[in-house]
């Protein structure tokens, strides 16, 4: 995480010291598109067990990577936006389950992560954003579970809030790179079955940590 915060910092410092000419070619309105590359976390939000979370007390961590795309209206200092992203995750372990269950073990691995949102940020120096962002946050764990003769798979999704902020550096009018931290909470799920059938909804407490960049373009 230190090393995130260094790399939105030099951003920022980069962004400070851009030649004039540059900054006044940058520009934060418009539609824009982006890839985004970064690393992933979840973990129980408490130390009360539940249906979706009991398996994420150890944690379950690795590479994330997908596409966002957004609107941003530059207001003459002020940008305000809306936006969406769709990521998948690599994070995933497998748990050994205890004997009183009749399961020899559990796999849990991060599916599909969706969120949209708005954000707002300030312009600095003329071709960087420093922005604050919140939306909602819908994501995917998918669990294989397996008593050494039959195996169950199961979905869990979550629902949620995102809250972030991050550094936008405009390279050139329609080119941009952008360094981003994300937390977000889940509070309720529901479970669904290979047949399709789902559970009645039910809460939980999931925290979800994230550090990302991006590389886009603005239309």
């Amino acid at each position: 995480m230190k090393k995130f915060l260094f790399l939105i910092a030099a951003g920022s410092a980069v962004a400070l010291s851009a030649p004039a000419a540059a900054q006044d070619e940058s520009t934060f309105t418009g539609f824009r598109v982006e890839g985004l590359l970064g690393y992933d976390s979840s973990r129980a939000g408490s130390d009360v067990d539940n249906d979706a979370d009991e398996d994420l007390d150890d944690g379950i961590d690795g590479i994330a990577y997908g596409i966002g795309a957004g609107f941003d209206i530059d207001t003459g200092g002020l940008v305000l936006g809306v936006e969406g992203e769709w990521m998948e995750s690599e994070a995933g372990t497998e748990f050994d389950v205890d004997d009183d269950t009749g399961l020899d073990f559990a796999n849990i691995e991060t599916g599909r992560d969706l969120y949209i949102g708005v954000r707002a940020g300030a312009r600095v120096g003329g071709n960087a954003l420093i922005y604050a962002k919140g939306g909602y946050t819908n994501a995917q764990y998918d669990v294989l579970a397996s008593d050494g003769t039959t195996d169950t798979e199961t979905d869990i999704d979550l629902d949620g809030w995102r809250i972030g902020a991050g550094v936008e550096l405009a390279i050139t009018e329609n080119i941009y790179i952008k360094g981003e931290y994300r937390y977000s909470k889940y509070e309720e799920g529901e479970i669904e079955a290979p047949s399709g059938l789902e559970s009645d909804r039910f809460d939980v407490d999931v925290d979800r940590h994230q550090g990302v960049i991006g590389v886009g373009m603005r239309f």
